[in-house]
């Protein structure tokens, strides 16, 4: 049996304190071990300041979901944007090939995204009505 929470913010970093208390109060609500809260946690963070610096340029008016379901051995955060279409594995993929480059150069970035990838069992990435849309599983300890 998965249990299943729901969360809407606006693209704001003054609601990525919302976000990251959602993420923490869902995992200890269901037993989540607190190295697996944390992992959840960067992650929704990552995701979250993603979108409000590259995907917006800054706080935005644009709606984000968060969706957390968790399962005996496995949890799942879907996170959802309406910003500009943008795919972050096409991203990884260059991040990956190049790892210097995710933290040197004039256009620094995607180690957050790396990071993401080495924790998650499963990623992906869809873009559908409108809304960017990221799900990562995670196996879990109770």
């Amino acid at each position: 049996m998965s249990v299943e929470a729901r969360c809407d913010l606006k693209a704001s970093m003054s609601c990525l304190p919302l976000a990251t208390a959602f993420v923490e109060d869902f995992c200890r609500s269901h037993g989540i071990a607190r190295n697996d809260t944390l992992r959840l946690t960067l992650i929704a963070e990552e995701l979250f300041t993603n979108t409000v610096e590259h995907g917006l340029g800054g706080d935005g008016d644009v709606r984000v979901r968060l969706a957390l379901t968790a399962g005996p051995t496995q949890v799942t955060i879907v996170y959802e944007d309406e910003a500009r279409p943008f795919d972050p594995l096409a991203r990884l993929d260059r991040a990956q090939a190049e790892p210097n480059a995710a933290i040197a150069g004039p256009r620094a970035g995607g180690f957050g995204l790396v990071l993401v990838a080495g924790m998650a069992e499963r990623l992906s990435y869809t873009r559908e009505g409108g809304w960017n849309q990221v799900s990562v599983v995670l196996s879990h300890g109770r």
